[in-house]
């Protein structure tokens, strides 16, 4: 195992400072700066023979980059052989509860936080670079990625930002002839990937366990006044962050429940602090649906299942509590930790009932749910594909697209008749319905057979699936005949795909 790099010199270059544009770009490091102690400085380890396969164009234009940044130099950036000025790469240092098990240090393995790029409108984006190498936080591992988690970790976050889901980004793919021994040898590769902050519950635990409070402080500190500014200096400033915390992380595991989405591998050291979709592996969306439905393979017990995720998520939020028991009382923890169901069932029901077609509450709303959710899981119906035919129902018609997936005509005929009158209750007519509701039940998703596709062209140096699934992925909800392929079911081999945590 080779060693990793810790001298902070690295290759630069300079970009054209007679540049309007290349005078925007601009990086700095406050997490290197204001939190000393909480990482290594430590350089990427470049892979050999690697070459930019991919990139995002949309992120690329909302970050400023224009087509000059993805070809030479400038693509020296993707593979981790360049900086640019400003940057200060990094390694942190977290912990985690692991499957319900304190796991310990842990820690980028992997993963390398180049800096902060300050946007014109004022956002500041981490850029982070994955696979780039050993650190001192790798354990076991060779601080690698593979071509095909890579891929996978690409099309997910740019699926679930299309479909309005709280996520990390990804930039680039960089792709090499630099062999990675998982289960046997795979192509290495690199994801640069950006999103408002890499901070983990697992970065307070880790100084929790360590009887550090002063580094607890610091580091809350630090991401109020980063990204909560409106609470600083505030009195109950650490109850009104904690709050929205896990407020935040309510409306998202509403939002992964709406779409069918399971992570796969939700530890303490996976969950944002700003309540956002990250480190994507052995995830997996429903195509037939099944509540208890585990796209982990390593996952034995089902900790991790579909319909576990909120238990989980306030699961974890108390272990994040427990981490910050030293900046509130117990009665302020308690009272910031019962926000997450109401507003996780808020956040749910009127996700739900918009799939559903239903623009106000009703008190048989629920019952209608439930009900054709019982009858998808008892027969295994496609979940989007399910939620999307129910979107062109004529409130006076009797007939329905939907009726002949279902085997129990009789108990399906029984639903729709309910589901009939309770759409006469709605003051808009079919056709703005039907609209709305498409809006709602997307036409695309990243089917685990589309992304398989995708990686074993991409293995071959192919892009074009990769490019056309990337597309079709921008606009879930229209209907996009030109990638109506896409919207298929999947094959029966395409269902019992096996995913697992080796990246």
């Amino acid at each position: 195992m080779s060693s990793f790099n810790t001298d902070k010199s690295a290759p630069r270059f300079e970009v054209d400072n007679t540049s309007e544009f290349d005078n925007a770009l601009q990086f700095n490091s406050s997490y290197g700066q204001q939190l000393p102690g909480f990482y290594t400085h430590l350089q990427p380890t470049p892979l050999k023979g690697a070459r930019l396969l991919y990139h995002s164009e949309p992120l690329a234009r909302e970050l400023e980059l224009d087509a000059s940044w993805f070809s030479a130099p400038k693509s020296a950036i993707w593979a981790g052989e360049a900086l640019l000025p400003g940057m200060e790469p990094l390694a942190q240092v977290y912990s985690g509860h692991q499957f319900g098990v304190w796991a310990g240090q842990l820690g980028d393995g992997r993963g390398i936080l180049l800096g902060e790029q300050q946007l014109s409108d004022g956002r500041s984006m981490d850029w982070h670079l994955k696979g780039a190498g050993l650190t001192p936080y790798s354990r076991m591992g060779d601080g690698r990625a593979v071509l095909r988690s890579v891929v996978r970790e690409f099309l997910a976050s740019e699926a679930l930002h299309h479909l309005g889901v709280p996520t990390s980004r990804a930039l680039t793919i960089v792709t090499s002839d630099h062999p990675v021994y998982r289960e046997q040898p795979e192509r290495g590769a690199m994801l640069l990937r950006v999103a408002e902050s890499h901070v983990r519950f697992g970065h307070f635990e880790h100084f929790y366990y360590r009887q550090q409070p002063a580094q607890v402080k610091q580091l809350a500190d630090y991401v109020i006044a980063r990204h909560w500014p409106q609470f600083v200096g505030q009195a109950d400033g650490y109850l009104l962050w904690f709050t929205d915390v896990v407020k935040r992380t309510a409306r998202l595991m509403a939002h992964w429940q709406t779409i069918g989405f399971a992570h796969g591998v939700m530890n303490t050291d996976n969950m944002s602090i700003l309540g956002i979709t990250m480190d994507y592996g052995p995830f997996g969306f429903l195509d037939d649906y099944a509540p208890g439905y585990i796209c982990n393979h390593s996952d034995h017990q089902g900790r991790y299942s579909f319909d576990n995720q909120p238990a989980v998520a306030l699961w974890n939020l108390h272990r994040l509590g427990q981490a910050l028991s030293g900046l509130m009382t117990v009665e302020q923890l308690q009272m910031a930790l019962e926000a997450y169901e109401p507003e996780l069932m808020a956040v749910y029901g009127q996700q739900m009932r918009a799939k559903l077609g239903f623009s106000q509450s009703d008190t048989q709303d629920n019952e209608l749910l439930t009900g054709l959710l019982s009858l998808m899981s008892k027969e295994g119906r496609d979940y989007t594909r399910t939620f999307r035919l129910l979107s062109d129902v004529e409130v006076n018609s009797a007939q329905s697209l939907l009726r002949d997936d279902f085997i129990d005509r009789a108990s399906f005929d029984s639903w729709y008749h309910q589901y009939r009158a309770r759409l006469q209750q709605e003051p808009i007519d079919d056709a703005q319905r039907q609209q709305s509701m498409k809006a709602a039940n997307p036409n695309y998703i990243l089917r685990n057979y589309l992304a398989q596709l995708a990686i074993d062209h991409a293995e071959r140096d192919d892009i074009e699936p990769l490019q056309r699934l990337h597309l079709a992925l921008q606009q879930p909800f229209a209907e996009q005949p030109e990638f109506s392929e896409l919207a298929q079911l999947p094959p029966d081999w395409g269902k019992h795909l096996e995913i697992s945590c080796s990246s």
